[in-house]
């Protein structure tokens, strides 16, 4: 499957979505060093999605890294009336992710790294699950891939190579 890979302009207005940070020790013969892992998700509210981690000995300079990161590898994602198109299930590692869309007025049923994610990208009413694991960097991940899984009917139509005037008129 084709994965719609968006390149970073500067007309294009990104809001950075701190995911979880993490403190890492290396202990060594003169002390500890302490180091921090940020994971970082960018996205537009209209169906443009990245994450990036960077790794830093300050907070904000690991958050900073994260976010150009993300900016590298943004990809699209489609979006129906505020919800997706269809019910999605993607293992990525442990984590086990279900999207199910949702009816308007539902609000974003989704916890932790997930709704990071759904709200970055602009969907508004969806219901998701995450079974097995909760790491935040396989959630982020396996979340992103099951919004690339998603396709809308106009998507389908080209695959098949149907017009899609032939489907709305009869």
């Amino acid at each position: 499957m084709a994965v719609n890979r968006v390149k970073v302009t500067n007309d294009v207005e990104l809001k950075d979505r701190l995911v979880a940070i993490n403190r890492v020790t290396k202990v060594t013969k003169g002390g500890r060093t302490f180091t921090f892992a940020a994971i970082v998700v960018v996205g537009d509210g209209n169906g443009v999605i990245g994450y990036g981690l960077g790794k830093a000995g300050e907070v904000t300079a690991a958050i900073a890294k994260g976010v150009e990161a993300a900016k590298k590898n943004l990809v699209r994602v489609s979006i129906l009336k505020g919800t997706i198109p269809h019910e999605v299930e993607v293992r990525y590692g442990g984590a086990h992710v279900l999207l199910r869309p949702a009816s308007a007025g539902t609000g974003v049923v989704a916890g932790g790294a997930m709704r990071a994610v759904l709200e970055s990208v602009g969907i508004t009413d969806v219901l998701a699950k995450s079974k097995g694991s909760s790491n935040p960097h396989n959630l982020v991940k396996a979340t992103i891939l099951a919004l690339e899984e998603l396709r809308d009917a106009r998507a389908i139509a080209e695959c098949r190579g149907i017009s899609m005037s032939r489907v709305f008129n009869g």
